[in-house]
């Protein structure tokens, strides 16, 4: 009946965590950074995460890929349980992970090349690759870029290359790790819309408040390693003088 229970619970989700927990060992001994947490993501579905720095947010994103295995817990995609090499594979194929940091992102001398680079790796001919590539730049707004250097690129520009680098691949999901660092307000707003208009399910990584209500449908936040859910209708963020003043809260 158990078992039962819990394929009802993941039944059409693209991932799914249940009771998991991340360790990191250190010179101080061992940290609990992720504690007994239970996340799903549906199709369609655009999540915002708030948290402070250090709360666990990236922590979260790379071990829903895979790149950090937790002590405990169980990650699973279409319900199946993630539990080896081939399983992890799918597992990266299915969801997309954008780094805060486009550069450590975009490695070829064009920005055809880079979006070209995933679709190549999944199979496709140099030709489809490139029609692949072509199709998503223009999607996002960037027809005519196919041929503008990587490292030439303002900000903004690097943020969605390194964007439509990743929905070339077509994954069935997106995580966003703090994609407004750094970026204008012209760039902060293109981007907005960009996310506005994408269909394909996500969870967003923001200290920017504002920008998670106006891209997200539903929220979360990480304090002391736990999720918690958050109303968007009266959460909000200022400064003032209690000590939640600088997170969502109510009152």
């Amino acid at each position: 009946m158990k078992r039962a229970a819990m394929q009802d619970s993941t039944a059409g989700t693209i991932f799914s965590l249940d009771h998991v927990e991340v360790v990191y060992h250190g010179l101080q001994g061992r940290r609990p950074v992720l504690k007994d947490v239970d996340l799903t993501l549906r199709p369609g579905e655009t999540v915002g995460l708030y948290g402070p720095n250090g709360s666990g947010k990236t922590t979260l994103f790379r071990c829903i890929t895979g790149l950090v295995r937790p002590r405990s817990g169980v990650i699973r995609l279409h319900g199946e349980v993630v539990d080896d090499e081939k399983a992890l594979r799918a597992l990266r194929r299915t969801v997309g992970f954008v780094l805060q940091n486009s550069d450590d992102q975009l490695f070829f001398p064009t920005v055809l090349e880079d979006v070209a680079f995933g679709p190549l790796n999944l199979g496709m001919s140099p030709g489809e690759a490139r029609e692949r590539a072509l199709q998503t730049l223009k999607e996002l707004g960037l027809a005519g870029f196919e041929k503008r250097l990587t490292h030439r690129l303002s900000g903004g520009e690097k943020r969605l290359a390194a964007l439509a680098g990743v929905l070339a691949m077509r994954p069935e999901a997106l995580l966003l790790d703090e994609p407004t660092t750094g970026l204008d307000e012209a760039s902060r707003a293109r981007l907005i819309h960009v996310l506005k208009h994408l269909k394909t399910a996500r969870i967003t990584v923001s200290h920017d408040w504002d920008f998670l209500t106006q891209v997200s449908s539903r929220f979360l936040t990480i304090e002391d390693g736990r999720l918690t859910a958050f109303s968007p209708s009266i959460a909000h963020a200022h400064m003032h003088a209690h000590p939640l003043g600088a997170v969502p809260h109510t009152h």
